[in-house]
């Protein structure tokens, strides 16, 4: 079909959360303090990671990269989703859509990529520790940054350029608080059974591929921990390892479920719930516990206190 058939739909309507007035208020309230603190805590570690020369290292370069990239990730959607709870009409243009689309799913698939290198760099500190300096130096911790970002952004394009091109003629409602393949598929005119499934294995090869490497690194240091012959030693890093793997756990678990299953209706008042803790708590929760349970962040942060 061509490009010139599609465009009968000029802009999409966001259902978001078809709630009462008060409970509107709630929730507007609830996001508005969680976005903010967002924003507060993400730039606090950028600019802490930035000016403190002690914190120059891989593992913080790492650190300083993921909170760049949830505020972009959480700002994608937060905005349009509060200011649809506060007027109670969320409307969005065609392009404006699938632009949000577009960036959101890239810097999803950064933090993928970057949650992937940090679980890889704690790996080779912790088994090969002798080595770490040659095999995870600062050049190389920036090559590996900049590859996740320029991936990610590369990634994201064949998903929205395919799902773009199908014929919106009719409904333009979204059942949702973003636009999102799944609604999106849906509202296509003629659905293409061959499409939906590129589009799940494609978002299936990102999921798998990075959960997989990331929680190989994490069995390996867990192994490494289990020989460490002090109980003190070995507890500490298991507290540490743990909050890593729960944060991990709750974004790739949600990722999973969201968007590698097969095509087909899917209760959507559980799927904002799920996106709502992918794309609101854990852009706080991540860079939080990975800073909160390092020492030397902590050190640092005491001394600009001070």
């Amino acid at each position: 079909m061509q490009r010139g058939n599609q465009t009968n739909v000029k802009e999409f309507i966001l259902h978001g959360f078809t709630i009462n007035m008060g409970s509107r208020a709630a929730l507007f309230t609830l996001f508005l303090v969680i976005y903010t603190l967002t924003l507060i805590g993400n730039i606090s570690i950028i600019m802490l990671v930035w000016s403190n020369t002690s914190l120059h290292k891989p593992m913080y370069i790492f650190l300083g990269s993921l909170s760049f990239d949830e505020i972009w990730y959480t700002t994608t959607t937060v905005p349009k989703m509060l200011s649809g709870l506060l007027s109670g009409i969320n409307s969005i243009s065609f392009s404006g859509c699938f632009l949000q689309f577009y960036f959101f799913f890239s810097c999803g698939a950064n933090e993928c990529f970057l949650l992937t290198m940090m679980g890889y760099d704690r790996y080779l500190a912790i088994c090969h520790p002798l080595r770490y300096n040659v095999l995870m130096s600062n050049n190389k911790c920036c090559y590996f940054v900049a590859s996740c970002w320029v991936g990610a952004f590369l990634w994201s394009l064949f998903p929205i350029i395919l799902i773009s091109k199908l014929p919106f003629c009719g409904p333009n409602e979204i059942n949702h608080f973003l636009c999102d393949p799944g609604p999106l598929l849906e509202l296509s005119c003629v659905r293409h059974y061959s499409t939906e499934v590129v589009i799940t294995l494609y978002f299936a090869l990102l999921g798998f591929v990075t959960f997989s490497f990331t929680f190989i690194s994490y069995g390996f240091i867990i192994r490494t921990i289990l020989r460490i012959p002090s109980s003190s030693g070995r507890r500490k890093a298991f507290s540490t390892c743990a909050s890593h793997l729960t944060v991990v756990s709750i974004f790739f678990g949600c990722i999973l479920y969201m968007y590698i299953r097969p095509p087909g209706n899917h209760p959507f008042p559980i799927d904002k719930v799920i996106a709502v803790f992918y794309t609101v708590v854990t852009p706080l929760l991540n860079p939080v516990i990975y800073t909160l349970r390092n020492k030397e962040a902590l050190n640092a942060l005491k001394k600009v206190i001070r």
